[in-house]
């Protein structure tokens, strides 16, 4: 019997669940975040069918192994929300957009109308059709449609959230954190986290830095604000934002000045020993190469391999490759050089150290508020312990071209890095200069470093061209490439003849050329201003543009009501597809109701966003364990209604009928290319191929048999240095993750910008950028990493506005879906600004106490919170998560989330002065991929005068209740003792 004072657990959690006659237990993958870990739902018959009792973690499933967080285990309170949408809606007719006044419908009156307007769109001009996503995880789904429908007007939410991150070094060293890579912590020694809050990769993080620690890891946070993992940091250096990259260049020049840099890994792995043309001509910046024909075409992003080196043993010009890095051939890293034909290189890491020699840690000090000692400090024990603690692992491998490397190097330093570096208007170039520090310390998939995760690592520039053809937008036609993609040169630009952009959100045009994710936050003030064009459709599903993702909420609120001089509104049909009654659906003219991730299928895939581990890839599903609420439909499924009802080449036979029954029929059948589908475990015939074979009819059961997910360990020997292992390069090529199987090159000198620049400074023939956007080129599209303060600073008086403001996420929520969590709240019903102590006794501002903070922009009124854990110069909240607008998300009116809770959005402008544009406004974006610059805001913080209301501002007119809402909270039993207490 259970005692008080006992010390035997109550439970074993990590034992299988017992079902008894009434519950049973269903597995499926977590979706309270973007972490995607495996669970345990157990149930019970209740009056209206099962209903869930209990969710937590499973101990079989590769990512978690059986650990939940407190969202995780919470899930159960978002199924039964209050705030659930269970019927399609329809504004009424004579009702203004954001009233939230709708009337029920039906699903085949919906389906009508969408396909009679969309069918429309399409048989006329297709781009008058946007489809934007947030948070999703079917990409793979949702931009086929747009590709087979015929817009380039398609995006996911990476525009706003880390496209920087993904870009910056997947254009350096062909992955990137988060899905695509990640810190080998089981055997490093030396665990350096930048710019990271508590939310990203949660579970798993917390499973590893826990292990580290216990090993004797030591452990560094460099962050504005301690808080998660920075508070169990071995040591927190505090940081301005936004100086991330002045802080890498000096430590850089630090490593570099000391020589604590791997020779042997840059000389034969990267493009450091390739020597670049210093002529004043049309290939100034590019690499040199050799113009014999059988050498192919000159080295670039694209065919990156006919480049040249200089031999030191024999003080002479050689072929990158193979000459170059045969034995014998000692590739120079430093010196300048004469080609035959007169022309002068010098090898790109001597670019790099004439870069990074005016940076030193005192100019870092002066911009980041970093001691210059401890920079010195940081880089010294950042080089030592990769060099000087370096280890072999008793693994051999063959590299791409053919030497044989009887061990594998480790290099025991692992860096992490997420938004913090990445929402900036420089984050690109932040993310680039890490990417380049953790390339000369030899850390790129190396024991104990970075390390890839499938399917990645991907070429340099990866083989994904962005649609870009402005002729192929015809009617009733497909597009003949991808939305999104990744462009290697002016050539593969977004724009029409005239050099204006193709897409409504300006992602791959002059303003934004590397915009791989597109830009989700211009989409709405673009339409409205008819900015290249007006759109007819916009469908929205699961962002809340009118809260919390966007960057001028109140403006872009009004947009979405304004109307044009006959009446009509600038954004003609706005659809909203959500599982919940956001801030967002009151705006909609039609609404969509979607399920929750316990009702549905959904598939985490490789073709996709996967949850790869860093010994091989894993996929994961998602399988309803109870039935959809109310008339939900999946979003999956509307899509494929709709693509069936609209007759897209992928989805219906050549006679015209339907291919795919439904989403499941579709995931299990389509293949992009012959045996490669969305999921790559038990295919064929009979479900005993991996990886690649036919379909397999019952692939979905073995998925639900084997706790959803499939994991696939490759051989030991293709678990490193996989950039240039020939056998894991030929591996992935066969298994259809790569197109190509020729080895990665890590670009510190990145020649794809080189291209955009010189076609800014009119040197090469081919496409130029408008005049009024020349410098912007030049200027930031540097083919070497720099640092350069935030753009928004330039049109700021910083003596007026001297805080940098910034949010980040709570661990126990995660954007806008958990505030309305009956058990999510009671940790974070509202939020505060969290201010050092000396900052806000300086302005007058009492602890706890209400204040406002101003931008040039806006401002907002809140409560006040002192907190040592956050550096002077900054404030910070958090983020998206809390502050509601009264009324939605089914809060009782009054909520602390709407009268005490606040975003510090209303502080922040989607757009920058920009002289010679057509506006004269661009968007306050990274300009080199159009991130979204969240974090480059300036304010001044002031006590509220005594009298004035205790509650934020701005404050919203209430939303009233929805059609159909649950609008009350059903009872929910637990567990306690394994025994159910009623």
């Amino acid at each position: 019997m259970f005692s008080i004072l006992s010390r035997e657990p109550v439970h074993d959690p990590l034992d299988a669940p017992t079902p008894t006659a009434d519950t049973q237990v269903k597995t499926t993958t977590c979706y309270m975040c973007a972490c995607r870990c495996g669970i345990r739902v157990h149930l019970r018959e209740g009056e209206h069918g099962p209903e869930v009792r209990y969710i937590d973690g499973n101990p079989e499933h590769p990512l978690n192994k059986g650990v939940i967080c407190a969202k995780g285990s919470s899930g159960i309170m978002k199924q039964v929300s209050p705030a659930r949408l269970t019927q399609p809606l329809l504004r009424k007719a004579g009702s203004e957009r954001g009233a939230g006044e709708f009337e029920p419908i039906s699903w085949e009156r919906a389906f009508d109308m969408l396909a009679e307007r969309l069918g429309k769109i399409r048989a006329t001009d297709p781009k008058k059709f946007a489809l934007f996503t947030g948070r999703d995880q079917m990409q793979a789904l949702t931009g086929l449609f747009a590709r087979q429908f015929g817009t380039p007007n398609y995006a996911a939410h990476g525009g706003f959230c880390s496209v920087n991150m993904a870009a910056g070094m997947i254009y350096t060293i062909g992955g990137s954190f988060w899905e695509f890579g990640g810190p080998d912590l089981d055997r490093a020694k030396l665990f350096v986290m930048i710019g990271t809050a508590e939310d990203h990769h949660s579970n798993p993080m917390k499973i590893a830095i826990s292990k580290f620690k216990r090993a004797g890891g030591r452990f560094i946070s460099i962050n504005p604000v301690r808080t998660g993992y920075s508070a169990i940091a071995d040591e927190w250096i505090p940081i301005k934002p936004g100086t991330d990259g002045a802080l890498f260049m000096a430590l850089l020049h630090e490593l570099i000045a000391s020589d604590l840099i791997d020779h042997a890994f840059l000389k034969r792995f990267t493009n450091a020993p390739q020597l670049v043309v210093l002529d004043d001509c049309e290939r100034q910046g590019l690499f040199a190469f050799d113009p014999d024909p059988t050498r192919g075409p000159p080295g670039d992003g694209r065919n990156p391999h006919n480049k040249l080196v200089w031999d030191l043993e024999q003080g002479s010009v050689k072929n990158a490759y193979p000459e170059g890095i045969a034995d014998g051939c000692d590739p120079a890293l430093e010196g300048h050089y004469t080609l035959a034909d007169g022309t002068r290189v010098a090898p790109s890491f001597q670019l790099l150290r004439d870069r990074v020699a005016s940076c030193t840690p005192e100019w870092a000090e002066a911009i980041t508020g970093i001691d210059a000692q401890r920079i010195r400090k940081l880089a010294r024990e950042m080089g030592e312990t990769a060099l000087k603690q370096a280890f072999e692992l008793p693994i051999a491998w063959t590299d791409a071209w053919g030497k044989k490397h009887p061990t594998t190097q480790a290099r025991p330093v692992a860096f992490h890095a997420m938004r913090g570096l990445a929402a900036h208007s420089n984050g690109f170039q932040t993310v680039r200069a890490l990417a380049v520090l953790m390339s000369v310390l030899g850390t790129i998939d190396a024991p104990g470093g970075f390390r890839h995760k499938a399917p990645y690592p991907r070429h340099i520039v990866p083989n994904y061209r962005a649609f870009n053809d402005p002729g192929m937008i015809q009617p009733n036609t497909p597009l003949n490439a991808a939305p999104l993609g990744f462009p290697a040169n002016p050539e593969e630009l977004a724009i029409n003849p005239d050099g204006s952009p193709i897409r409504i959100d300006h992602a791959f045009s002059w303003e934004h050329p590397l915009s791989a994710h597109g830009l989700m936050h211009n989409v709405i003030t673009n339409a409205v201003k008819g900015d290249p064009y007006r759109i007819d459709t916009l469908l929205i599903f699961m962002a809340n543009m009118a809260w919390n993702s966007s960057m001028n909420t109140m403006a872009v609120r009004e947009m979405l009501n304004r109307k044009d001089e006959k009446g009509e509104h600038m954004i003609p049909f706005l659809v909203v597809c959500d599982a919940f009654q956001s801030e967002t659906v009151a705006f909609a003219d039609l609404v969509l109701p979607d399920t929750t991730y316990l009702e549905r299928h959904d598939v985490m895939s490789m073709l996709d966003r996967p949850i790869s581990e860093f010994d091989g890839p894993v996929d994961s599903v998602r399988i309803p364990v109870v039935p959809p609420t109310g008339q939900c439909k999946p979003f999956q499924e509307v899509l494929i209604e709709l693509a069936s009802r609209l007759k897209f080449a992928a989805f219906t036979t050549p006679e015209g009928g339907r291919k795919f029954t439904g989403y499941p029929d579709f995931v299990v059948n389509f293949q992009p290319q012959p045996g490669i589908g969305f999921l790559m475990g038990w295919r064929g015939k009979d479900g005993t191929e991996h990886l690649r074979g036919e379909p397999n009819p019952k692939q979905w059961e073995a998925y639900a048999q084997n706790n959803c997910v499939f994991q696939y360990h490759m051989p030991e020997t293709m678990h490193y240095m996989r950039n240039w292992n020939r056998e894991y390069l030929d591996f992935a090529k066969d298994k259809g993750w790569r197109q190509r199987n020729d080895p990665v090159q890590l670009a510190l000198y990145s020649d794809t910008l080189q291209s955009f620049r010189l076609a800014a400074q009119g040197k090469s023939p081919g496409r130029q950028p408008p005049d009024a956007l020349r410098e912007r080129i030049d200027t930031y599209f540097d083919p070497l990493p720099f640092w350069y303060p935030p753009l928004e600073e330039a049109s700021t008086d910083l003596d007026a506005y001297p805080l940098n403001a910034i949010t980040q996420r709570p661990m126990a929520m995660y954007h806008s879906w958990d505030s309305q969590n009956a058990w999510l709240r009671q940790i974070h019903s509202h939020n505060y600004l969290h201010v050092n102590p000396l900052t806000a006794q300086a302005a007058g501002i009492a602890d706890g106490g209400w204040c406002w903070v101003e931008s040039q922009w806006g401002q907002v009124r809140c409560m006040l919170r002192y907190s040592e854990a956050v550096e002077p110069g900054t404030v910070w909240t958090w983020n998206v998560c809390i502050g509601k607008a009264d009324g939605a998300w089914q809060l009782a009116p009054g909520a602390d989330e709407a009268r005490k809770g606040f975003l510090l959005n209303h502080l922040i402008s989607e757009e920058l002065p920009c002289a010679g544009t057509a506006s004269g406004r661009i968007s306050n974006s990274d300009p080199v991929t159009g991130q979204a610059g969240w974090y480059d805001v300036r304010v001044h913080i002031r006590p509220a005068e005594p009298g004035e209301p205790e509650e934020s501002f701005p404050q919203m007119a209430s939303m009233p209740s929805a059609p159909g809402v649950l609008g009350k909270a059903a009872s929910v039993l637990t567990y306690f003792a394994g025994r159910v207490k009623k």
